[in-house]
């Protein structure tokens, strides 16, 4: 669970990395890359323990695919929440695929 935590605040700092500047169109795009690197580095700060503390409890493929899964619900948010757009029903079949994506990796065969 503590993995789970800690990616969810890592992909906080990274999404907001990503796509805070969306809404700033005439900024300079040099100024962007420094201030969205500089978002970044804490993500990577929160990002690179959590993977190490999940390496003891889930393989590689597993850590991969809760990464992705949480990347993916915490953008959704961000994206409905601060970029104000909304969600299709396109966009839930995929997650719904996602849902399955993870079943498939944390099932015994």
């Amino acid at each position: 669970m503590r993995t789970i935590l800690l990616l969810i605040v890592s992909n906080l700092f990274m999404t907001t990395a990503w796509y805070w500047h969306l809404k700033y169109h005439n900024e300079p795009l040099w100024k962007v890359i420094l201030i969205s690197w500089g978002i970044a580095f804490f993500e990577y700060c929160i990002a690179v323990p959590a993977n190490r503390i999940g390496s003891f409890e889930f393989n590689a493929f597993q850590l991969k695919t809760i990464q992705e899964v949480v990347t993916l619900i915490v953008f959704a948010a961000f994206a409905v929440l601060y970029l104000k757009e909304e969600i299709k029903w396109n966009y839930i079949v995929g997650f719904v695929f996602l849902v399955l994506a993870v079943f498939f990796v944390f099932k015994k065969w």
